[in-house]
């Protein structure tokens, strides 16, 4: 039995069939972003019909290749941006202690102090440091939930992180920042939560010929193809929103990142924090992330041109962030230790000049010339507040009405207080299972009729099958890449994904027509 959060391939057809036939909705939602699905989320627990349409699959773009951090605003105060800053610091608290405690919590970032760093620069990051801590408070986020900044000695600079150059350290400024457990559960989370308000969340659903009120839909699965209509059509599509209206001027900045084992690092519990030279408050991190990796990120390079379903990183910045963290480590690691990498497009707003790294995170609002209201822009930590404010303004547009944003005090599905069921299983919980799933972790188990639910989904990899299976039948995975690339990071790494496909594909031939 499944229930109203669960995403179903049967639930898919059953409501794109109504779509077809005709029946309206009061919000269409073009893209399966975390945009697209919190503006799904804040319409539908405003009591407005809503359907998302995804052209591949949940997070499928920007969204999965993020550094998994909820950040706190601190680089935006250094640039003088204090609105965005203020805003980033709110919603990473709200994110952190209401929405999704469950898959955000505090990462410690070690900055070591080497002989290379100048006092100018320690003074720069200690101030940086100590206003990060003022954002905090003023966002209402207590110190139990994120610790203040700090100095400490050489010693604990190394059980933080191992690998990091000894040789003149002179400790470390240690500050806190919220990490994501992944960036694409969260999507998966804020999607499931608007499809339990009643949202219909439709992935391989393509859109084209958006207009004020309606929209042509395709079932990219059989290629079936309609007009919906709707009262407002809000195009959430990132960095292809400019193929829904090409009067749209964005400028695409790529980010890479490096995957490594953990053990490359020493195994570290705090994310090595290099600042980058010549540039203000802008650092490389070796975060410690899920499945026993360190994810070392990152860069931000013009990406001009036609916009890939799925961006590569380029030799060039694979060296930059190779050159950039070995200033800080005792032993070089080279291209031999990097097990994976991943590159996203940020859908910057074109201001024409500067580099993409002083290219404001801001959103904006458009109407285009067909009356479909397009949010562009913007950054994962304001999701929230993003899709109130793009709602807000197409229901003022269309002169609509609606109950007021609710989100600010909503939790997602997995958080303490929305654990969708009070199922038990008789199984100890794995603490990876946990840190994916928060409260949901034991129907994880329980509503498992696979073979052998709680063995590994292979060798060396800490992912049960009973995950797989939910994959299918809670989370709307219709593929196996949907179960290894994005309800679950395995495919980072080449040889993981080689070693878990028969596993997924055995959970898609199984459940993937029949929950």
């Amino acid at each position: 039995m499944t229930g109203p959060t669960a995403l179903t391939r049967t639930r898919r057809s059953t409501e794109l069939a109504a779509l077809a036939d005709g029946q309206p909705v009061d919000v269409i939602v073009i893209g399966g972003g975390i945009t697209g699905a919190g503006i799904a989320l804040d319409a539908a627990t405003r009591g407005l019909s809503v359907a998302l349409v995804e052209k591949h699959d949940l997070a499928f773009g920007t969204s999965r290749w993020s550094s998994k951090l909820v950040h706190g605003g601190l680089r935006y105060l250094a640039t003088g941006n204090i609105g965005i800053a203020r805003r980033s610091a709110i919603e990473r608290g709200i994110l952190m202690t209401r929405n999704a405690p469950h898959l955000v919590k505090a990462m410690p970032q070690l900055v070591p102090l080497l002989p290379s760093m100048g006092r100018g620069s320690r003074a720069l990051v200690r101030t940086g440091f100590v206003a990060g801590d003022g954002l905090r408070r003023l966002a209402g986020t207590s110190a139990s939930t994120l610790p203040r900044s700090g100095r400490v000695d050489a010693r604990r600079a190394v059980e933080l992180t191992p690998t990091v150059r000894t040789e003149g350290l002179d400790g470390g400024l240690l500050a806190y920042d919220g990490q994501l457990v992944d960036d694409a559960r969260l999507v998966a989370a804020v999607a499931r939560t608007a499809a339990q308000h009643g949202a219909r969340i439709l992935t391989r659903v393509s859109a084209s010929d958006a207009e004020a009120t309606s929209v042509r839909l395709t079932d990219e699965l059989t290629g079936d193809s309609f007009v919906a209509t709707a009262r407002v059509v809000i195009n959430a599509a990132g960095v292809w929103a400019g193929d829904l209206d090409p009067a749209l001027t964005l400028r695409p900045s790529r980010g890479t990142h490096l995957v490594f084992d953990a053990a490359a690092f020493g195994n570290p519990t705090a994310a090595l924090t290099i600042p980058i030279p010549g540039a203000l408050n802008r650092f490389v991190f070796a975060m410690p992330e899920q499945l026993g990796r360190v994810y070392l990120g990152l860069t931000d390079e013009d990406a001009p041109g036609p916009i890939p379903d799925v961006p590569q990183p380029t030799p060039g910045e694979i060296d930059f962030l190779l050159d950039t963290v070995n200033t800080a480590l005792a032993t070089e690691l080279t291209t031999s230790d990097v097990r994976g990498a991943y590159a996203g497009l940020r859908p910057l707003i074109d201001t024409g000049e500067g580099n993409t790294a002083d290219v404001s995170r801001e959103h904006a609002v458009v109407e285009s010339a067909s009356g479909v209201v397009s949010v562009i822009g913007g950054k994962l930590t304001e999701y929230r507040y993003m899709a109130q404010d793009v709602l807000d303004r197409a229901l003022a547009l269309r002169g609509l009405t609606a109950a007021g944003c609710r989100t600010a005090n909503l939790p997602l599905v997995g958080a303490p207080a929305n654990p969708v069921s009070t199922l038990r299983s008789e199984h100890v919980l794995p603490s990876s299972l946990v840190a994916r799933y928060g409260a949901e972790a034991p129907n994880v188990i329980a509503r498992a009729r696979c073979a052998r639910p709680t063995e590994p989904v292979a060798e060396g990899i800490d992912v049960i099958r009973a995950e797989f299976e939910y994959a299918v039948t809670h989370e709307g995975a219709l593929c196996a890449d949907d179960i290894l690339d994005r309800r679950t990071r395995i495919g980072l790494v080449s040889g993981d994904r080689d070693l878990a496909a028969e596993a997924a594909a055995e959970m898609i031939a199984e459940f993937g027509d029949h929950e």
